[in-house]
C-alpha cells in the first residue's frame, strides 16, 4: 500500500470521536485506508448479500458480534444499522468503536445526521495527491500526470488510463446517477458531464451549460449537484470582499482529477497536451485539486476561494480564513516565467492589504523572488507546506 497523508489525520479522529467514517469519489482507497490504519478491527463488507440481510433482520444479533467495533464498508448499505450504532456507542463509551465508509451519495451523510450526530469523525477522502505518488514516477512528465489523473487503481494495477476511465465512467458515475436520480435520457447526461469536463477551470454559467446540453435550468442543477455529491467535480466560490471594484459572483467549476477530466474532454494521451486547449485548464485544475485535497486530508478550516474582478483582472486561488487572505496563487502553465505574470497579484495584493503570494507555473524552475516567489510544478508539496504551515 502506498501511504496515504490522510493517515494519521484518520487515526486522530479515532481518538476522539466514537465513530469515524470516511467519505469520498468511488474508487479512492476508501476501504483500503482503513483496513490500513485499523488493521485490528475486524473488517466487514455490509455489500454482501449474506451479511447485509443478517445486518438488516437482526442488528443487535449483527452488532453483537463485535464487542470491540469493527470496519464496516459500504455503511450505507444498510440505513437502519446506524440507530443500533448510536445506542451501542453511548452505552459503551469508547472512542474509535467502529468505522464506516461510504459514498455521501448514497445515504452514508444522510444516516449520520440522523442517528449519529456529534459521535463521528469524518474524512473526506480524494485521490491521491502528487507528492503522495510522485516518487513512484520520478521522470513522468507534467503532461503524463495531468493525463493519467491520481486515481489509485491506475497505480496499483497499471491500467491504462483510457481503459480505465472509460469503465469508471460507465460502471460508476452512469450507474450511481441512475440510482439516485432515475436519468431516463442517459445520453443527455453524459453529454452534460462531457461539457462539465470542457468547462474545468472556467466561470460557471449554467444556464448556458443547460442550453448547450438541451436540457433545463433545472435539470442542469440537479445533475450538478449529484457530480458534486460524487465528488467529481467543485464549485470554488468567488472571494466576497468588494476592495471598491465590481466583482465576479459566478463560481468557477473544476474536477478533481484532471485524469477524469482530460480523459471526459477528448485527451487520449499526453502528448495532445504539450501544445493542446486543455492544458492551461488542466494544469489549473491540477493545483487547485492539490490545495483541496491537502485541506480536506489534514482537516484543515481554511477556505478557497478566487478572485475576478470586472475588469477581468484574476487570481486563480486565495487560501482564506473568514476575511484574512493568508495567500494568494497564481497558476501558470507555461515552462517559462514571464514578467506579465505578475501583474494581477500585484494589484490583488494592493488592495488586500500585501498578502503573501506566489506563482506556480509548468515548468520546473523555482525562483526565490522577493516579493512573489515561483515554483515549478513538481514543487507542489512545498507549496502546500508554505501555505497550510
Amino acid at each position: 500500500m502506498i501511504p496515504r497523508s490522510a493517515a494519521p489525520r484518520l487515526a486522530e479522529l479515532a481518538r476522539y470521536y466514537p465513530v469515524v467514517a470516511i467519505t469520498g469519489p468511488r474508487q479512492a482507497g476508501k476501504t483500503t485506508l482503513a483496513r490500513a490504519v485499523f488493521a485490528d478491527k475486524p473488517y466487514v463488507s455490509l455489500e454482501d448479500p449474506d451479511v447485509k440481510t443478517l445486518a438488516t433482520t437482526d442488528p443487535r444479533g449483527f452488532l453483537a458480534q463485535f464487542p470491540d467495533g469493527a470496519v464496516f464498508d459500504e455503511a450505507q448499505r444498510v440505513p437502519d444499522l446506524f440507530s443500533y450504532l448510536q445506542t451501542r456507542v453511548d452505552g459503551d463509551r469508547r472512542m474509535g468503536l467502529f468505522v464506516l465508509t461510504g459514498s455521501q451519495q448514497f445515504g452514508l451523510m444522510e444516516g449520520i445526521s440522523q442517528s449519529l450526530a456529534g459521535r463521528v469523525g469524518l474524512l473526506h477522502l480524494l485521490p491521491f495527491d502528487f507528492d503522495e505518488i510522485s516518487a513512484t514516477r520520478p521522470a513522468d512528465s507534467l503532461e503524463t500526470w495531468l493525463a493519467r489523473g491520481f486515481y489509485p487503481p491506475l497505480y496499483d494495477r497499471g491500467i491504462p488510463p483510457h481503459l480505465w476511465f472509460a469503465d469508471y465512467v460507465a460502471t460508476y458515475v452512469e450507474r450511481d446517477v441512475r440510482r439516485m436520480i432515475q436519468v431516463r435520457d442517459l445520453e443527455s447526461f453524459h453529454r452534460f458531464v462531457l461539457m462539465c469536463a470542457a468547462r474545468t477551470g472556467q466561470l460557471l454559467n449554467l444556464s448556458a451549460l443547460a442550453a448547450d446540453c438541451g436540457i433545463t435550468h433545472n435539470t442542469a442543477h440537479a445533475w450538478l449537484g449529484v457530480l458534486e455529491a460524487s465528488y467529481l467535480v467543485m464549485r470554488l466560490p468567488p472571494f466576497h470582499r468588494n476592495f471598491g471594484k465590481r466583482l465576479t459572483k459566478a463560481p468557477k467549476l473544476y474536477f478533481l482529477d484532471t485524469g477524469l477530466a482530460a480523459w471526459l474532454a477528448g485527451v487520449r494521451d499526453a502528448a495532445a497536451l504539450v501544445t493542446g486547449a486543455m492544458r492551461g485548464p488542466l494544469f489549473e485544475t491540477f493545483v487547485v485539486a492539490e490545495f483541496v485535497k491537502r485541506r480536506r486530508h489534514a482537516l484543515r478550516a481554511e477556505e478557497l476561494h478566487f478572485w475576478r474582478d470586472a475588469a477581468g483582472r484574476e487570481i486563480d486561488l486565495l487560501v482564506t480564513r473568514g476575511d484574512a487572505v493568508l495567500a494568494a496563487v497564481e497558476c501558470k502553465s507555461g515552462r517559462t516565467v514571464a514578467e506579465d505574470w505578475f501583474a494581477p497579484l500585484a494589484r490583488f495584493a494592493s488592495l488586500a492589504g500585501s498578502p503573501p503570494t506566489l506563482l506556480i507555473h509548468g515548468g520546473d524552475a523555482d525562483q526565490a523572488r522577493t516579493t512573489t516567489p515561483v515554483y515549478g510544478w513538481r514543487s507542489i508539496g512545498r507549496v502546500l507546506d508554505k501555505v497550510f504551515d
